[in-house]
């Protein structure tokens, strides 16, 4: 993952300062572009500790459109915890844990009278079009619903995600980000987005090729430069591999939807230890 620690190296060399929202402060740049070859192994930070079953799990409870953390934290991942309380729910008229129309909804029912599920399901429209219309230059999906964005406490930072099929073969993935927490929310997004190219690749039937990253604000808060430091310290290690169980049963949208975890191994995964740091809220 060396291309992770030129990202953070880019960062600090030609970062400005910035005052956010949160108080805490940034160093951000503007425009940025990774690229990950996934026939190359599997694209996760090995410089520090990614718990790839948070990844997967957190990608899975979005491909199935739910947005009640609850749910997400009964599988044992809590990093939604701090937007899910009372306190930041009830701005928005909304019970404890209900996140209103986040990813999963955005992805799901587009459009949709939150929390009706009455919007355009675009994962299911896209698996449709990628197998009637391969060449198309539309497989999109949008995170950003500009009615909707005032509506949750947390407007998605991943906005939109673009696929392409290469010689009706290889399915290629580019990521437009708007916002990214270079330090705490990028290894994540990285990882994340390299396991849904390799997920829908599959129940297409194709080849996962490159995870393409574009970003807007990539930026570092000022309470991570310690973190991101010891982190730059570190050699990276040898990419793992990620095999899907039981893939001759999982094709098309039912596939996709009722993939869980253990369909997944990441063969070969050794990091460095684990550096903790600070959510900015």
């Amino acid at each position: 993952m060396k291309q992770y620690q030129d990202l953070l190296r880019n960062i600090l060399d030609n970062g400005v300062r910035h005052e956010d929202r949160t108080g805490v402060g940034t160093i951000s740049t503007f425009g940025y572009q990774t690229r990950f070859d996934l026939a190359k192994g599997f694209p996760i930070v090995t410089t520090k500790r990614v718990p790839f079953r948070w990844v997967a799990e957190e990608l899975f409870w979005f491909l199935s459109g739910d947005t009640n953390e609850k749910n997400l934290r009964d599988r044992g991942v809590d990093i939604w915890k701090e937007w899910a309380d009372e306190e930041h729910t009830s701005r928005f008229g909304r019970d404890e844990g209900d996140l209103g129309p986040i990813y999963g909804y955005l992805w799901r029912s587009f459009g949709g009278n939150y929390p009706e599920r009455d919007g355009f399901d675009q994962i299911a429209w896209l698996l449709k079009e990628i197998d009637r219309n391969p060449n198309s230059r539309r497989l999109i999906v949008s995170g950003w619903n500009p009615e909707q964005a005032g509506q949750v406490d947390l407007p998605p930072c991943h906005t939109f995600w673009h696929m392409k099929v290469e010689d009706e073969k290889v399915l290629h993935c580019q990521l437009y980000q708007r916002s990214a927490d270079a330090f705490l929310g990028v290894p994540f997004n990285i990882s994340s987005y390299a396991l849904l190219t390799h997920l829908i690749a599959h129940v297409c039937g194709l080849e996962p090729g490159e995870f393409i990253h574009s970003f807007g604000d990539l930026h570092i808060y000022l309470n991570h430069l310690e973190q991101v430091e010891e982190l730059l310290s570190r050699e990276p290690l040898e990419l793992p591999s990620l095999e899907i169980i039981d893939a001759e049963n999982l094709r098309g949208l039912d596939g996709l939807l009722s993939m869980n975890y253990k369909n997944l191994n990441l063969i070969g995964y050794s990091s460095h230890k684990k550096i903790a740091a600070p959510v900015a809220v």
